[in-house]
């Protein structure tokens, strides 16, 4: 036994560092001897190293050195603890094929632009017109003259000719969202919203302290008459809905139901928010609600599912004064600004075209990817050909939860159901978002295995 021993420790020994002053931290000089041997072999995974105390008086160093080596052996994942046994050199992690992501709504690679010499350019452009100390600054909430100006230029296609000053540029959608709970609700109000819609507004409300109650819907969006009803109940704050392309039924809701919720939103005196990321991703969409009830209805335009999330910028329209400065107190009391430098990236973007080419590629794109999901999902297929996702009913024998674990064995996230309608088991249905993944074959391999799940029934 001790013979063996003898021979472990001489083999382990091996590795042991010279420790030289010049050479940096000490333990970061065993931490990098423990990586070299590994690599050269010197130490195999399973070997057991010596304990903390006996290594420190080998080589002539305090206890809290050798805890701090070890500490950053085990970040770089070289060893591994276990319990009473000691420490022991790891197992080299396995890198398994990464998962196929159609869990996110982002906007696809876009087709036909060079995205790379678009942002490069448009970086140059920033810099090379802009005060750099103005980039690197604190700017005033809400946007510059410039920023306010281009959020006018994005809102055009929706409205026509916008007065500037009554557009506000906020760091992202989700802000908007949660800075108009803010300022136009207290807590423990009633927030109004569709049974099955996106998870950032409960999850806002939630935090809070503010409730959402949901407001029955049929195939063309939210039932007038229930909102008429849940109004007159609740006496809400706010109504949430997100009318194009929604997120995630994809259902748009036609003209004349869009007329009739802003009416009542105007006789119940109750503000709508209306959150419309794909707008302009849509096929010839209806006019927004916001031009029925200009004064009733907060408009929020996004610029992170049209361009790129990189773009944290969103621009809401609220064409009351009153409702502008309230707005504007709540959202600095937890985002000043929008970043400088990313504001003047999507500034310059709108003013010099740059956002339109790039809006038109990513609807191209989109609109082939809607095409193959077609194709391969064939009766399943529930989207409309434009937008980011596919609401995908399943047949009887797969619930949510299970399809996604079962999507997960195989390298492919989607978003169940209930990740969208909290505490409800009644809806048979995932997510399937089609412009996270850059590649189309990927996905295009992704979809045929999603379609051979669907096809059968679970072991």
């Amino acid at each position: 036994m001790s013979h063996v021993k003898t021979i472990q420790e001489q083999h382990l020994a091996a590795w042991l560092p010279r420790l030289a002053g010049s050479r940096g931290p000490r333990f970061l000089q065993i931490a990098d001897a423990l990586q070299a041997a590994v690599a050269d072999g010197a130490l195999a995974p399973g070997d057991r190293l010596p304990p903390q105390r006996q290594l420190a008086a080998q080589l002539g160093v305090d206890l809290t050195t050798i805890t701090r080596a070890y500490d950053e052996a085990r970040r770089r994942q070289l060893l591994e603890g276990r319990g009473a046994r000691g420490t022991y050199v790891a197992a080299p992690k396995v890198h398994l094929t990464s998962i196929l992501d159609l869990s996110m709504n982002t906007p696809p690679p876009p087709d036909g632009v060079d995205f790379d010499d678009l942002l490069r350019q448009g970086l140059s452009q920033v810099l090379l017109r802009s005060d750099n100390e103005l980039l690197m600054t604190y700017h005033p909430g809400g946007g510059s003259d410039s920023d306010r100006q281009a959020g006018a230029t994005w809102l055009a296609p929706m409205f026509g000719q916008v007065d500037a000053r009554q557009v506000v540029v906020c760091p992202g959608a989700q802000a908007a969202i949660a800075a108009l709970i803010l300022a136009f609700t207290a807590p423990g109000d009633i927030i109004l919203a569709e049974p099955i819609g996106y998870p950032g507004l409960r999850d806002a409300a939630a935090q809070f302290g503010r409730h959402v109650v949901a407001v029955a819907t049929d195939q063309h969006g939210m039932l007038p008459e229930q909102l008429e009803q849940a109004c007159r109940q609740y006496r809400p704050g706010l109504i949430y809905l997100n009318p194009t392309l929604q997120n995630p039924t994809a259902i748009t809701m036609p003209a004349r139901r869009r007329k009739e919720l802003a009416a009542i939103a105007q006789r119940c005196q109750v503000i709508i928010v209306e959150d419309d990321p794909y707008w302009l991703l849509a096929e010839a969409p209806p006019p927004p609600l916001a031009t029925f009830a200009p004064q009733q209805v907060v408009y929020i335009s996004t610029l992170s599912k049209c361009l790129t999330p990189g773009l944290r910028a969103a621009f809401v329209l609220l064409r009351d004064v009153q409702q502008r400065e309230r707005f504007l107190v709540a959202l600095r009391s937890f985002a000043l600004m929008v970043a400088p430098l990313t504001a003047a990236l999507a500034t310059q973007w709108i003013l010099d075209g740059s956002a339109g080419r790039l809006l038109d590629g990513i609807r191209t794109e989109a609109r082939l990817r809607h095409r193959m999901a077609r194709d391969i999902l064939a009766g399943r297929y529930s989207g409309l050909g434009d937008g980011l996702h596919v609401w995908l009913a399943l047949p009887a024998y797969w619930t949510p939860a299970r399809l996604a674990q079962a999507a997960g064995s195989v390298g492919i996230a989607v978003t169940p159901a209930q990740a969208f309608a909290k505490g409800s088991t009644a809806v048979n249905a995932i997510r399937i978002s089609l412009g996270s993944t850059r590649d189309r074959g990927h996905l295009q391999a992704g979809l045929q295995r999603l379609s051979q799940l669907l096809a059968q029934p679970p072991e």
